[in-house]
């Protein structure tokens, strides 16, 4: 019998990988860029030039290969889509130690 465990919230943290909360907001920025060249049916090679990344390097962070992509560069091509970015710091609240870091789309 196959046991269920509840998810955390971070499908990577959940698989011990190292750098979770990175992973977990590189993976949202990509799927946000993927969904825009897809809304705006742009080929791969078409959206390539438009963020300054060869084909293949935009093929393989599709396919959830990037860890060779910054997060800042992933934002620049948010903005390069035609998106704005915006990085807000506010204080935690009292209740936790420690603030957290998360993607917000509008």
């Amino acid at each position: 019998m196959i046991g269920i465990e509840e998810s955390r919230g971070n499908i990577y943290e959940d698989l011990e990988i190292p750098n979770a909360n990175e992973m977990r907001i590189k993976s949202q920025l990509c799927a946000k860029i993927g969904e825009i060249i897809k809304a705006r049916h742009l080929t791969q090679s078409q959206a390539s030039e438009i963020l300054g990344l060869s084909q293949p390097k935009l093929s393989e962070m599709l396919r959830g290969k990037f860890r060779g992509i910054s997060e800042a560069k992933m934002m620049e091509c948010l903005s390069h889509l035609g998106r704005d970015v915006q990085i807000v710091v506010k204080p935690a609240p009292r209740s936790r130690k420690e603030g957290r870091i998360e993607v917000v789309f509008a």
